[in-house]
């Protein structure tokens, strides 16, 4: 009787897994319809807009002596209409040497503007950084970067065709990319990850479901929208997800535009990676508790349920994931002495091989679907993707059980260049510099 009812469960959770992998299927054939009807469309899009409007690109930067440089000169190397692109940076009360190297750029070219936040007010986090600038800038537009990010010449030029041709849009997001993916096998991992997040759901719910989700990066937004919604929750660890469903429910879309890439840096360490990721998970949880509440309110329902099961997937797919894999091994190796249902073994083996599908298709829209990344799909499934039940459960246990501080934890910076593909032209690479090991701040 016992075996039976193990039986079950364990087939019960298969078919589970199962049906998120299809349902990620279904958004990958969407996706790559949307792919191919946005590259037709591209040339014509650029043709129609002449003349964009002026744009402020804004910079929230904590401690980042290690990258701003770099990213402060992508930006100026920008392709845009002579006297319609001003360059903010808000220094948020660093304590290393990144305000003399904003001071000294700033001087040397009149479109970079800096803002220095004193001890007193600044540490508080990404969201309150950006709601400080919010109050100085004049232009419609407004370009949000990371600080370490390195946009593609022709990047910003994209993401303003979409918004001059298209008032409805509250905001336009491009894509991101791993630009130290050659580092190690963490930034490999990452890298796939990226852009298989950005191949199969981002292209594949914008197609579908016409819908799509700030990236906290490489992304424009209408500056009246932001202060009609009220700007950045500064309790949102994500501040993106939660702008997102904001933005929807006041009526407004958001459009995802992939040829607009950001090279940016992502972990190079597994500690580093965690505490990240822990971030994501932990403010991903707090904007679920916030649209669960919002939802008898909701002007579009619809649109606001389709977010949260799309905030809430990451988490049942994980779990499902871990405990039929987990299961399943036990049970081959006679661990609880059961024999696996053929069921048991044909989902997994479906799972994997749709995974695998879908993971080439995403990366081959970025010609990175080698026989090196393939295998580090294969390999990823059973180990990188096993690796997020840590930050999960650790945003689990911060989040409900010891009811932490949501305070932002800044992701360290390595002195690692930002490598970028062959065949783009793009703003000049930068030569590793052999540094001391990065002392992660505390805060922001």
């Amino acid at each position: 009787m016992t075996d039976r009812i193990i039986h079950g469960l364990l087939f019960v959770i298969t078919m589970l897994l199962t049906s998120f992998v299809v349902y990620q299927t279904i958004l990958m054939l969407g996706g790559y319809i949307y792919i191919r009807r946005h590259m037709r469309k591209r040339d014509t899009l650029l043709m129609d807009s002449p003349e964009l409007p002026s744009v402020t690109l804004l910079i929230p930067a904590h401690n980042e002596e290690k990258v701003i440089e770099r990213t402060v000169k992508s930006l100026l190397a920008l392709e845009y209409q002579a006297g319609k692109l001003e360059v903010l940076v808000v220094d948020d009360a660093s304590s290393d040497g990144t305000a003399d190297i904003l001071d000294r750029m700033a001087a040397n070219d009149a479109r970079v503007k800096v803002i220095h936040r004193s001890k007193e007010i600044g540490g508080r986090g990404k969201s309150a950084v950006l709601n400080h600038a919010l109050k100085v800038i004049t232009n419609d537009f407004i370009g949000i970067y990371d600080a370490d990010n390195c946009p593609e010449p022709n990047a910003i030029k994209l993401l303003m065709a979409h918004m001059a041709q298209n008032p409805q849009l509250g905001g336009v997001v491009g894509k991101f990319r791993t630009g130290n993916r050659r580092r190690n096998f963490l930034t490999r991992f990452i890298n796939i990850e990226g852009l298989t997040y950005q191949g199969i759901i981002q292209t594949g719910r914008s197609q579908l479901f016409g819908v799509a989700m700030l990236t906290g990066t490489n992304y424009i937004i209408r500056r009246a929208v932001v202060e009609d919604v009220g700007g950045w929750d500064e309790e949102a660890l994500t501040e993106d997800a939660e702008l997102t469903a904001r933005i929807y429910q006041s009526g407004y879309r958001v459009a995802f535009v992939p040829d607009s890439i950001s090279w940016e840096q992502e972990p190079e360490t597994l500690r580093v990676w965690v505490k990240q990721r822990t971030r994501w998970a932990r403010g991903n949880l707090y904007v679920l508790a916030k649209l669960a509440r919002q939802l008898p309110t909701a002007r579009h329902k619809g649109l606001l349920i389709e977010m949260f099961l799309m905030l809430s997937a990451p988490f049942l797919l994980l779990y499902t994931f871990f405990a039929t894999q987990s299961a399943l091994l036990m049970a081959l190796y006679k661990w609880w002495h059961l024999g696996v249902p053929i069921r048991i073994d044909q989902g997994l083996i479906l799972s994997v091989c749709l995974y695998t599908l879908q993971v080439l298709i995403a990366l081959s829209y970025d010609d990175e679907d080698t026989l090196e990344n393939w295998a580090l799909c294969l390999t990823g499934y059973f180990t990188y993707c096993q690796a997020w039940l840590i930050p999960f459960t650790m945003a689990f246990w911060s989040e409900y059980i010891r009811r932490d501080e949501r305070a932002w934890d800044k992701t360290v910076r390595f002195d690692t260049p930002v490598e970028k593909d062959n065949s783009i032209t793009v703003t000049p690479e930068y030569e590793r510099r052999e540094t001391t090991p990065a002392v992660e701040p505390s805060r922001m």
